[in-house]
């Protein structure tokens, strides 16, 4: 088997790649470890053209998103391991997941790929939502997530000085190809994806970060937990949904054939708004 392990972190030997290495030493499973550093691949800003969404699914610009792409599908397992930088994942992580169109043609192959994610933070408390980046991440490739933590250390090597993170290494590393999680029991969680940070939209109604499923609150005997419904035909629950979604992003481009002559009249009452500051040269 082989295992991919995608990094987010540029600090070579870093507490990102320690983890996602402690991880791989304590899966019980015989495999190979491949590796990706996010930040020194070239993954260029999706342009909006939509090219991935038709044909071959292949996205016009040459830079290396292919090459991750392909470690994706040959993987059998996947590690997700991301620093903490201003209370987020790195942005590495966000960059390669604008991309994320491109993944539509091969989620055939992509889809229930088990998945675990770790987020490494230099302060306890002061993750801020990157655990939510990491679950939307793993849900948005098509994987099946089966854990996601948030470990603290700041210096380099400073992670495995602590051995609950050692411990919850090793959680991961058994769940990567354990059985899937049972979260419908757990209050706290979302009971369509698994999802553990929730909007309130007021007093009752709330929304899932994950999955973005609608829900309520309830108290029963003081304790609080969250019933979620999510639409039938969500685009990252299943892979018919998938498949719908993509169906209605191809959809677009005869839509904005019908509207052109409308939408182009909008934007050009904007052009000449504002001043410009224009990149150095």
């Amino acid at each position: 088997m082989e295992v991919l392990a995608l990094l987010g972190s540029p600090r070579r030997l870093g507490n990102s790649e320690l983890m996602a290495k402690e991880i791989s030493r304590q899966i019980p499973e015989p495999h190979r470890l491949k590796l990706v550093r996010l930040p020194e691949m070239d993954i260029r800003p999706c342009r909006a053209c939509y090219t991935c969404m038709f044909d071959e699914h292949t996205c016009p610009q040459k830079d290396d998103f292919p090459r991750i792409l392909e470690a994706l599908l040959r993987a059998d397992g996947l590690i997700l391991a991301v620093p903490v930088y201003m209370l987020a994942a790195n942005a590495s992580l966000k960059r390669f997941l604008d991309r994320g169109l491109s993944l539509y043609g091969r989620f055939e192959q992509l889809w229930a790929k088990p998945a675990v994610a770790v987020a490494i933070a230099g302060m306890p408390g002061m993750e801020g939502y990157t655990k939510l980046c990491l679950d939307s991440a793993l849900r948005l490739i098509g994987a099946q997530p089966k854990g996601s933590e948030v470990v603290y250390g700041a210096l380099p090597g400073e992670v495995l000085t602590n051995q609950d993170n050692v411990q919850t290494a090793a959680r991961l590393a058994g769940a990567l190809f354990g059985p899937p999680l049972d979260w419908q029991s757990e209050p706290y969680r979302c009971q369509a994806c698994g999802g553990d940070t929730f909007r309130f939209l007021d007093s009752e109604q709330v929304r899932c970060m994950t999955c973005s499923s609608p829900g309520r609150v309830e108290v029963t005997d003081g304790r609080i937990s969250f019933v979620v419904n999510p639409p039938e035909d969500h685009f990252f629950l299943t892979l018919e949904g998938a498949r719908r979604h993509l169906h209605w992003l191809q959809g677009m481009k005869q839509r904005f054939l019908e509207q052109k002559k409308e939408l182009k009249s909008i934007c050009l009452d904007y052009l000449r708004e504002g001043e410009w500051l224009e990149p150095r040269e």
